[in-house]
């Protein structure tokens, strides 16, 4: 009865999780729909907001499976020693000298319980996950990556993942040059993008907008974007993609699931560097990864 009590408190509070995490990715799709593609500004707030979420939902639901684990194994130990007590006094109250005394059944320790019960949390995890995976094969991620795997695998290429983590289009252009021998770090690369624009300022401040007047930005705004570029791990676009160009001068080519690919720094020869653009890769948003040598047939 006991370990039916626990096994339905574990359960109640992963439904209460999963229930968390669907409420949660609601509020993720409103707060995207809310804000325009175009606004580059707010949905840069918008992704640090919604990784914030994540990460503190994610702590809590850490902190809550802990608390029940302790409590679970505290009650167990409490009940295993109540158990051994009760026992002894019975065998010394029964005593037959002359009776065979059964062998006594070993007993489970607390690690191997706290090991029993990871392994069940791990199990409900892996169901929920290949759950979520059957479902999603019908998905925007899914279809995007399908299209995106079918047209690098014509040029026998294959996708080279890059973390997501506001570097993902400048980690892909230091992949494509270390591929090259050459050995610009994302410092690099984010400095100098960063010091280009702002000697350009003309061919690039009038395509940016204040997000909140509709403006183009003052010199101050721009100069604090800049700024950004450079030493935060701000995410890069279209603009930053056309400062390498020119830095590297070399071309850049972004490959797209819908579109036909896109040439940056056309006016420059030699072979183009090439990364690929994703709408759905990741529940923040958009992604930018690298290409690599087709290694393996396409899965199915």
């Amino acid at each position: 009865m006991e370990e039916e009590e626990r096994g339905s408190e574990e359960a109640m509070l992963l439904r209460q999780h999963r229930k968390e995490k669907k409420d949660l990715q609601a509020k993720i799709q409103s707060m995207k729909n809310s804000v325009p593609k175009n606004d580059k500004k707010r949905r840069k707030q918008m992704t640090e907001d919604i990784a914030k979420l994540e990460v503190e939902l994610d702590e809590k639901h850490k902190q809550e499976l802990a608390a029940l684990t302790e409590t679970q194994s505290a009650h167990t130990e409490t009940q295993s020693a109540q158990t051994e007590i009760n026992s002894v006094t019975n065998g010394v109250t029964g005593l037959d000298l002359g009776a065979e005394v059964p062998p006594q059944q070993p007993r489970v320790s607390k690690a191997q319980k706290r090991r029993e019960k990871k392994a069940a949390l791990e199990k409900e995890r892996d169901e929920r996950i290949a759950e979520a995976e059957i479902g999603n094969l019908s998905g925007a991620r899914h279809l995007e990556s399908q299209k995106l795997a079918g047209i690098l695998s014509e040029r026998q290429l294959q996708i080279k993942h890059i973390p997501s983590d506001g570097h993902c289009m400048y980690r892909a252009i230091e992949h494509q040059l270390k591929e090259r021998g050459a050995a610009l770090t994302i410092s690099n690369l984010r400095h100098q993008t960063a010091d280009y624009m702002q000697s350009h300022a003309d061919d690039f401040l009038p395509f940016l907008t204040n997000s909140s007047t509709g403006d183009m930005y003052t010199q101050d705004e721009f100069e604090k974007y800049c700024g950004e570029i450079a030493n935060t791990p701000a995410w890069g676009g279209q603009l930053e993609l056309r400062a390498l160009s020119h830095i590297l001068k070399t071309p850049i080519e972004v490959i797209q699931a819908d579109s036909s690919p896109i040439i940056v720094g056309e006016e420059y020869s030699g072979k183009p560097i090439t990364v690929v653009y994703m709408r759905h890769a990741y529940g923040l948003g958009e992604h930018y990864n690298s290409i690599e040598p087709l290694s393996d047939p396409p899965a199915e």
